[in-house]
């Protein structure tokens, strides 16, 4: 478990499966990862999440607000990017939050607290993110979080077709801290 002054990044609970659900159901919380999906493929989602943490340690875990316990969306770090791209082995920082939690620090939050852990329960050299040209908002935080641009590392996605507007990935990394 991740505190920070406003948030608790946790392992994964049964009553956040709704409201997970709920997320992947908004059109524009989902818009530049592919579209909306359904139940069941949000609980999918969290059940590898669940098993992904406990085989290696860390994977993405659910963001909740301290303040009142409301479930906002998740964050962390997992290992492993997509086969037959550049970025197959690397040390990923990713997060997804309910639109009415944009616009309030709350991803940049947990976002450097889970890059954090890595530093202290990781070998990794470095923390990449990636995402598509689109979503300034992402690549954007990634600038704030001190990561910087990797033009050699940007990648096709492989679950899109060429052209595709989704298709297209930029990558980002911060190297660990001497």
């Amino acid at each position: 478990m991740i505190e920070t002054e406003r948030l608790i990044v946790r392992p994964w609970r049964d009553e956040d499966r709704a409201p997970f659900a709920a997320m992947g159901a908004d059109a524009e919380v989902m818009r530049h990862l592919g579209g909306v999906i359904d139940r069941a493929a949000s609980d999918a989602a969290i059940d590898r999440y669940v098993a992904k943490a406990a085989a290696n340690g860390g994977d993405f875990w659910a963001v909740e607000r301290r303040g009142d316990g409301a479930f906002l969306g998740f964050c962390g770090i997992r290992r492993g990017g997509h086969p037959g791209t550049p970025v197959p082995a690397e040390w990923e920082v990713g997060w997804r939050l309910r639109r009415d939690a944009w616009g309030q620090g709350y991803a940049r939050e947990a976002a450097a607290a889970s890059i954090d852990w890595a530093w202290s329960h990781t070998p990794a050299a470095r923390v990449a993110a990636w995402t598509v040209p689109a979503n300034t908002a992402s690549w954007g935080l990634m600038r704030r979080l001190g990561m910087a641009h990797r033009p050699e590392l940007d990648f096709d996605h492989p679950a899109f077709t060429p052209g595709h507007p989704l298709c297209r990935h930029l990558v980002y990394t911060i190297d660990r801290p001497a």
